[in-house]
């Protein structure tokens, strides 16, 4: 088979931080060694280790306070210095009248990367179950927190490391985080920086606040005037036709009359669709131009990766908003960008931290990646998990970074269970490559020749967490695209048991209100569990349906 079409898939996304797990009926407070040890190949080995426990584990829990509450049960949370260095980083409640309360580990104030712990709130103030990160040696006096080097110079050294350019599309950021690696903490900058071409970044890069170094980098790209209302229509990339919702404007003595453009402008409390182009050029300035043609009529062939980016977007739109309640990526009515014509032969989408860009592809192994629902769901929800979950891109919590998104874009698109076969090219389709990847039958594709020494031998796509790719962080950042195909199936099984309106709920509900940025697959089998449990009860088939699930992918509580 030709090499290029066995490449471990596209579809990114841009994101960050920490994990946790907590169920009623599959774990207590006795099984957190067991879980300790159970890291399933988390890499790297951290300090920050995983708390889990429910009501029947907890001797006080009418507690309003849950940074005193953590304080009083720290015990029986298996925990030390607990008291006085959580900070609550946000409160929120669902749909079932629970409240969520996230509470941050810090060292004097600042901090600690990946440590956080979920505080869960029943009916009276009751606390239901604490789930979560923890860092065990992030005591007031483990580490001084005063740098001995400027911001400034943290991001001149963040630049330089990951060869970025001059002018950058988003102003980098910059904070001060205790940053647990390879078993040490380390004080360190976090800086962010955002920027385009061939090979697009949204780095991570952690500076040594001591001494300068970088400690650790990682490219968290995730792949794959006044305006009235209007309708309008256009044809898709597979010649469908598609009703829109545009908007139009003039702008007197500007000599270009009245424009129409690719702005959704009709829904309530949301900031608006918009689709912009970036006219297959490499470097500049995102989104681009915003989408425009002369009349409400988006019929030319160039147009046709734009009407299926604008139009995908609003139906992944509805069905966030339509079934979960949530407005937009962030939940609170954020403007959804995308930007078409990115490069040329651009084999690849993806979510910057910011907004949905996509390529044309080569026309041999893609067409035009928007013309796939399925794909702008898949990158949506990489926007969903960066303002909820936070999934850390590399390893396990990547890979779950990556399989939710693929579990979404099943959903969003209910055809089937494969992801990207709406995008593949003929010559792909030929060779037999006629999707991205398969929640039904991982198997059936092949990984790139060189992830084959770190597998079962197989070379396949693995179903089964004996078939885990132990790959290091320089390949697929540490698998993230690779083995997320095992949580994937899990998803499948479950879905086909109990539906897919069903495995939606719960699946959200996990990512919204429990996994934190360094789960790994076991936390996430404990919050899909957990979330089955709160939304059909204890005993009911759905949490019968997620434990068999989990139980035949070989992933274990």
């Amino acid at each position: 088979m030709n090499k290029k079409w066995v490449v471990p898939m596209v579809l990114s996304a841009a994101m960050i931080t920490a994990p946790m797990g907590s169920f009623a009926q599959e774990a207590s407070v006795n099984d957190v060694k067991q879980v300790q040890e159970q890291m399933q190949k988390q890499k790297p080995a951290s300090l920050n280790v995983p708390v889990f426990v429910t009501e029947k584990d907890l001797k006080q829990n009418a507690q309003k306070s849950a940074g005193v509450f953590v304080g009083n049960n720290k015990k029986t949370l298996n925990m030390k210095n607990a008291k006085g260095n959580f900070k609550v980083k946000e409160t929120k409640k669902d749909k079932l009248g629970m409240k969520h309360v996230t509470l941050q580990q810090t060292i004097n104030g600042v901090p600690v990367e990946g440590s956080e712990i979920i505080v869960h709130y029943g009916k009276g103030e009751q606390v239901k179950t604490v789930n979560g990160y923890y860092n065990r040696v992030a005591g007031p006096a483990a580490l001084s927190v005063k740098p001995s080097i400027s911001k400034e110079q943290a991001l001149k050294t963040a630049k330089a490391t990951v060869s970025a350019p001059d002018v950058l599309p988003y102003e980098p950021s910059v904070e001060l985080v205790v940053y647990p690696y390879k078993g040490e903490n380390h004080l360190v900058y976090k800086t962010n920086v955002n920027f385009l071409g061939k090979k697009p970044g949204n780095w991570y890069v952690y500076i040594n606040a001591k001494n300068g170094e970088v400690i650790d980098k990682i490219n968290t790209i995730m792949d794959v005037g006044q305006y009235k209302k209007a309708t309008g229509s256009g044809f898709g990339v597979l010649g469908d036709h598609r009703k829109l919702h545009i908007s139009h404007k003039n702008v007197p003595n500007d000599g270009k009359g009245t424009l129409f453009f690719l702005n959704d402008i009709s829904h309530e409390n949301l900031d608006g669709i918009r689709t912009y182009d970036f006219n297959n050029q490499w470097s500049g300035q995102l989104p681009g131009d915003l989408y425009s043609e002369k009349d409400a009529a988006f019929h030319d062939t160039y147009d046709r990766a734009a009407v299926d980016a604008h139009y995908n977007s609003e139906k992944v739109y509805e069905y966030f908003l339509e079934e979960h309640n949530r407005n937009s990526i962030d939940g609170e009515g954020m403007a959804i960008i995308s930007t078409v014509h990115f490069g040329k032969n651009f084999n690849n989408a993806f979510w910057n931290g910011q907004q949905m860009t996509y390529g044309d592809g080569d026309g041999d192994f893609f067409i035009p990646l928007s013309a796939g629902l399925d794909v702008a769901a898949h990158e949506m929800t990489h926007g969903v998990t960066t303002h909820t979950a936070g999934l850390q891109y590399r390893f396990q919590s990547g890979a779950l970074n990556e399989s939710f998104s693929d579990i979404f874009g099943a959903l969003v698109d209910e055809e089937d269970w494969e992801v990207g076969e709406d995008i593949m090219g003929d010559e792909a389709v030929a060779s037999g490559r006629t999707s991205l990847r398969s929640l039904s039958n991982p198997n059936k594709y092949m990984v790139a020749e060189e992830y084959v020494p770190y597998g079962d031998g197989s070379g396949t796509y693995p179903s089964h967490m004996d078939q885990f790719y132990d790959l290091p962080l320089e390949l697929d950042n540490g698998g993230v695209h690779i083995n997320s195909s095992i949580f994937n199936h899990a998803a499948y099984l479950i879905g086909t048991e109990i539906g897919k309106d069903k495995l939606g709920h719960i699946y959200y509900r996990a990512l919204a209100h429990y996994l934190t940025p360094t789960s790994n697959f076991s936390d996430a089998r404990r919050t899909v569990v957990q979330s089955a449990v709160d939304l059909y009860g204890e005993n009911s088939a759905e949490v019968q349906a997620c434990i068999d699930g989990f139980n035949e992918v070989g992933i274990k509580k």
